[in-house]
């Protein structure tokens, strides 16, 4: 009697483990998933700079991908609803049409460019550009919407071949010296249709499995709270002080490429 007891109590022991394991991996998404969330709902970017890293290694790679771009879309979708009149039109259509012009030769360059050094390259002129424009941010100023077609089709070459088309629109919002509510706003009518496309890939590769279906109901509340701050920050961060910290994030992004491609 007391073998089976203590059989039993090693079972239980086994299966509470992994159950322990998983709790503690929910609770870590779920506070990735704010941190991350905050940043894109603050700024209008970032979510991916922050959340993929720490979530592959929660979660993995193939879990993390379509869920991170599950909360951007709807994110893009919660700003767009109350701020799409703080769009700048003229820029997002450009950038959006570009970007699909560029994406196709992005693609068929994949194969023929290191990748590495293409990153490399970007995160040093990432960081080249955040540091010169914190240190002498009046000198360059883009006064009309000329070159969104130029930033755009980048974007779509390096989104194509990298999935990184957020640095060179970024850089194009920061040169207009857009004011924070116009500057996240149109960042989210460019990434919203892209990240649609994206989303539409992840299901056709058979990346939205059960398990990331789950992680994204039950992180959604935290994504909304998210939104809710990220809201506030928004409106609380005064223009000037808005584009330094847009800055300081796209140091700390272009360092998180370095490293990668270190790694």
């Amino acid at each position: 009697m007391d073998r089976h007891k203590s059989q039993a109590s090693c079972n239980d022991k086994k299966i509470r483990v992994p159950q322990s394991i998983m709790e503690i991996a929910l609770i870590l998404i779920l506070l990735i998933v704010f941190i991350a969330g905050l940043t894109r709902a603050t700024f209008g970017f970032g979510d991916a700079l922050v959340g993929m890293p720490l979530l592959t290694i929660v979660a993995g790679i193939q879990t993390a991908t379509p869920l991170i771009q599950m909360f951007g879309t709807t994110i893009a979708i919660s700003i767009l609803i109350r701020q799409w009149k703080k769009v700048d039109l003229r820029s997002a259509w450009r950038l959006i049409i570009s970007s699909l012009l560029g994406i196709p030769v992005g693609l068929y360059y994949l194969k023929e460019v290191n990748e590495d050094l293409v990153k490399l390259i970007l995160a040093c002129l990432i960081v080249l550009f955040a540091l010169y424009q914190l240190f002498r941010p009046r000198i360059v100023h883009l006064k009309t919407d000329r070159f969104a077609i130029f930033f755009g089709f980048l974007g779509g070459i390096l989104g194509g071949a990298y999935n990184t088309n957020g640095p060179p629109v970024i850089f194009y919002g920061t040169l207009r010296k857009w004011d924070p509510g116009h500057f996240r706003a149109t960042l989210q009518g460019y990434f919203l249709p892209t990240g649609v496309g994206i989303m539409a890939g992840h299901i056709l590769a058979g990346l939205w499995t059960p398990v990331v279906i789950r992680y994204y109901l039950l992180a959604l509340p935290v994504a909304i709270a998210a939104i809710i701050v990220g809201n506030f920050l928004n409106r609380r961060i005064p223009g000037e002080q808005f584009i330094k910290y847009v800055y300081v994030l796209l140091i700390a992004l272009g360092l998180v490429l370095i490293l990668d491609v270190i790694r």
